[in-house]
């Protein structure tokens, strides 16, 4: 929850005046309103226990599909800045433990204004979950690069590394980089960079300075923007950073020059606005 999966980077209020954006003492699982995708108003709910405004009164079962099947404890489909396609991967026993965790949350009453979808967007993200047809096992983590991989698709890297076009993530540009994103408090954005082998993208580094970069924020001197939550993942294990690096090794590269350095400009590779944007040709 505070690791890995880094649940409250987006259900609880952070404070974005401090490096790594931390959540808001006493606010962890209370929620949050008012993150905008397009036309859209997302909400991300109170999941601590309380009975009121939380998830108090949600059963085991509508807290474990909600998590890993995209549907709400209403029967409502959640929107995909929930990160169900991911989390579907969840075995059972760690599903399990999240959810004990979250019932042991201190409950924080704190009523919320429900998410609110336009027509047609309705109906794209209606075509999304996928319900489970058993239990999910334990994945192979026998090698560095599979732990690696499961981790990756599972914490949903690609959800802000990769580019998206009118149907979704574009595999073609898969952690590439290419999504600008608003920081709150700021007038700028910023746009998740590209992880592949590629020139463009992070063959300078090796596994310690991934590791440092991911402890710390930062790369030599250079910041991350806060959006990237490294403040979450500062929290995860050694073994489980180096697999993660280990198998963004294994990804394939892809030509895709993206920083948040100079000004916006259009990118014929991705379609969007960043920094670095003219120095790409179309795909």
């Amino acid at each position: 929850m505070e690791g890995v999966y880094g649940c409250f980077s987006c259900h609880a209020e952070r404070d974005w005046s401090l490096d790594g954006a931390p959540v808001k003492a006493g606010r962890e699982g209370a929620g949050l309103s008012g993150q905008d995708f397009g036309e859209a108003w997302i909400t991300a709910a109170n999941i601590t226990p309380d009975k009121e405004t939380g998830a108090g009164d949600w059963s085991d079962d509508a807290l474990a599909r909600a998590i890993r099947e995209g549907i709400g404890h209403d029967g409502r489909v959640l929107f995909p800045m929930m990160p169900y396609l991911g989390y579907r991967r969840i075995p059972d026993e760690d599903l399990a433990s999240i959810i004990v965790y979250l019932r042991a949350l201190p409950p924080v009453k704190n009523a919320l204004p429900k998410t609110a979808i336009p027509f047609p967007l309705t109906l794209f993200i209606r075509r999304l979950p996928e319900p489970l047809e058993g239990s999910v096992a334990a994945p192979d983590l026998s090698a560095p690069a599979k732990r690696g991989e499961y981790l990756v698709r599972t914490i949903d890297c690609a959800g802000c590394h990769t580019a998206r076009g009118a149907a979704g993530p574009r595999p073609e540009l898969d952690l590439a980089g290419g999504n600008p994103m608003q920081v709150p408090g700021s007038s700028q954005p910023a746009t998740a960079t590209n992880l592949t082998p590629d020139a463009s993208g992070i063959p300078y580094y090796d596994e310690d300075l991934f590791v440092s970069v991911m402890r710390t924020g930062k790369v030599g001197a250079r910041r991350l923007s806060p959006l990237m939550p490294w403040g979450f993942f500062e929290k995860m294990t050694d073994e489980d950073l180096k697999a993660i690096f280990a198998y963004l090794k294994t990804v394939p590269a892809v030509a895709h020059q993206v920083n948040n350095t100079d000004p916006p400009t259009e990118c014929k590779r991705c379609g969007a606005k960043h920094g670095g944007g003219e120095r790409n040709r179309p795909l």
